[in-house]
């Protein structure tokens, strides 16, 4: 806690002029983003509501090498971008959670916790900390993420198009922000261009803005991403973002190099506008092969002939079960129950082919808010601990342990228990011995207390599966006595014999003077004699027989087990092999007591005749 204390004094001590500084505790940063990569982008809590966030900071300080006259001009673009970003609400769009404010030395405004920057996990690390993060640093986009991140933009782009009437005109890696989650963003509105048609009904017109070398590039399209026509035509529509959009994906499987690279020369754009008449499809080399001619499409100069968002989405490069299981988590918020339990019931086929990082990023924290609705825990928990099998101690003790903690307390619906007594094992394999004590054995109490013999007798059957992960203070303690009474009260049978049977797999775990002080005097209280039970008896004096840590001493077999169990062979519930085995326990009890009594016997007589010998020879001895 010192440590961190320590980090963030010296943040805040580093951002003195932050006027987020009273709503959130700024941390550490993380990312970076926006035209430029000029946001630096730090990891928040809001104090009011402990929720994280993100505080995007633009230091003015990064102005002080351009001319006066643009220092004004981008300060005021960059704002006009933030304004533009806060009044858009789509689940594609960053969210602002808290609006932009100035001070002298920056411009601050807070959004949904971000990760970073897809500029930033294809390699571009600039404005960033360093040494550059290492989760940032050894980041992977797994095929999965790209399909469906590039999905979720598509999407973005039909909203802004479709419903917002606004061009976006400057889709590149510094304007999409991937969130805690591995949700693909649009940000960076900056040269964005709505629509000059207010006529509802008319087709949108965008007005043509020049690219001008006269004006710093940081507050214009990126030209490495610009579609042709602004230098061809002299025309943007809707069409100029899909192309951008396609040289995005070019970037994306080509290591964060766009198609051309223009560094912020107009003369270069030109000549790679007028190049791009002659597109070579072998530029697309490193691009899936089912994704190729829609790229190639994309680029095409002639904007007519590029797929809208719409188009776009349906393609089949989309449809593989990863993204498509991707994309209806993003949609879990509208479906009935039936609808969500039946998508939960196939989810475990998936989970194992989804990379790990994925599942725990996307999968997990959709199934976690399931788990406010009781009703589809039972559907929700395998699927939760499908992953918690996948990942590892650390994994599971920071990300899956802390929301299994409040569903161990769940009684209903009773499959809850159940589901948990199946996968008792795995818990107890992962869960630190003070979690195991403090929540998981508090379950297994309530489980065997519960007024539902199906769940008892699950929780019999898996006690002793686990026996060797339990403390034996807590099996002494807790579990036998709590058997103990089971077996007394119940009226079900079955659940009389699997409280015998699983006192029985226990005896293993336990000390000699437990099983002498609460078992063997259990069985003669118990108030049946069904022959499930009378077998069930039986066993438990033939594992104490038999053991060599257990072995029930020749008095207590003389004068406690003999008598009561001589009488339960001649029950009458009892057939013949059922009789023969009781016989063969008394027997081998009667040999092993005779046994040991002659030899106890022949070791006293030996002893008196060896001290007989004794005073023999001192009585010779005093002749002499």
């Amino acid at each position: 806690m010192d440590v961190f204390n320590k980090l963030r004094n010296a943040v805040s001590s580093a951002l003195p002029g932050i006027p987020l500084n009273k709503d959130f505790e700024i941390q550490n940063q993380v990312a970076s983003g926006g035209p430029g990569l000029v946001w630096k982008i730090f990891s928040a809590i809001k104090k009011t509501t402990k929720q994280e966030a993100s505080v995007f900071v633009f230091e003015k300080k990064y102005l002080e090498k351009y001319p006066k006259k643009d220092r004004d001009v981008i300060t005021e673009t960059l704002k006009k971008g933030i304004s533009q970003l806060t009044r858009l609400r789509h689940p594609r769009i960053l969210s602002i959670v808290h609006p932009l404010e100035e001070s002298r030395e920056t411009l601050a405004f807070a959004t949904e916790p971000v990760f970073a920057s897809l500029a930033n996990v294809l390699g571009n690390h600039d404005n960033m900390p360093s040494p550059v993060p290492k989760e940032i640093e050894e980041f992977k986009l797994f095929e999965v993420e790209i399909k469906h991140g590039l999905l979720q933009i598509t999407e973005g782009l039909g909203f802004l198009h479709r419903d917002a009437k606004l061009m976006h005109n400057n889709i590149c890696q510094e304007s999409i922000i991937i969130n805690k989650y591995g949700t693909w963003k649009l940000a960076g509105f900056d040269c964005c261009i709505p629509n000059a048609n207010k006529q509802d009904q008319s087709a949108p017109l965008y007005p043509f803005c020049e690219w001008d070398p006269e004006v710093p590039p940081l507050i214009q399209p990126h030209l490495d991403y610009l579609a042709p026509e602004y230098a061809l035509t002299m025309a943007c529509s809707e069409a100029s973002d899909m192309f951008s959009l396609g040289v995005l994906v070019h970037a994306i499987y080509n290591n964060g190099k766009p198609l051309y690279e223009c560094r912020t020369q107009l003369s270069l754009f030109r000549k790679y506008a007028e190049e791009l008449r002659k597109f070579r499809s072998s530029l697309l080399g490193n691009v899936p092969e089912g994704l190729q001619q829609y790229v190639k499409l994309l680029l095409n100069t002639e904007p007519s002939v590029r797929p809208d968002p719409d188009q776009l989405s349906k393609i089949e490069f989309f449809e593989d079960v990863g993204t498509m299981t991707l994309q209806y988590m993003d949609s879990l918020f509208q479906k009935d129950n039936l609808q969500k339990s039946q998508f939960f019931k196939g989810l475990p086929k998936i989970i194992p082919i989804l990379p790990k990082r994925v599942n725990l990023q996307r999968i997990l924290p959709a199934l976690i808010k399931e788990c406010v609705n009781a009703d589809m825990i039972p559907f929700v928990l395998p699927n939760l601990l499908l992953m918690a099998e996948q990942s590892s101690d650390k994994e599971y003790t920071s990300t899956i342990l802390p929301h299994l903690i409040p569903l161990f307390r769940v009684k209903e619906p009773i499959q809850v228990l159940l589901i948990f007594m199946q996968n008792m094992n795995l818990l107890l394999k992962k869960t630190p011995q003070s979690d195991v004590r403090n929540h998981i054995l508090p379950m297994i109490h309530q489980a065997l207390e519960a007024d539902n013999p199906q769940l008892q007798e699950m929780c019999l059957k898996v006690v002793p599966t686990f026996a060797d992960l339990i403390e034996f203070t807590a099996l002494k303690n807790s579990i036998v006595p709590r058997i103990k009474k089971i077996c007394l009260s119940t009226s079900t049978l079955s659940v009389r014999t699997n409280c015998l049977l699983c006192l029985g797999k226990l005896l293993d775990y336990m000390d000699k003077w437990t099983v002498l002080d609460d078992i063997l005097p259990l069985l003669p209280q118990i108030p049946t004699r069904e022959p499930a039970v009378l077998m069930s008896m039986l066993g438990i004096y033939q594992v104490t027989l038999t053991s060599s840590k257990l072995g029930i001493t020749k008095e207590i077999m003389a004068t406690k087990v003999l008598p009561f169990i001589i009488p339960l062979a001649i029950d009458n519930n009892l057939n013949l092999s059922q009789f023969n085995a009781y016989m063969t326990t008394i027997k081998d009890m009667l040999s092993r007591l005779e046994s040991e009594h002659r030899t106890k016997l022949e070791q006293i007589d030996q002893m008196k005749q060896e001290q007989k010998y004794v005073w023999l020879f001192m009585y010779f001895a005093d002749l002499v």
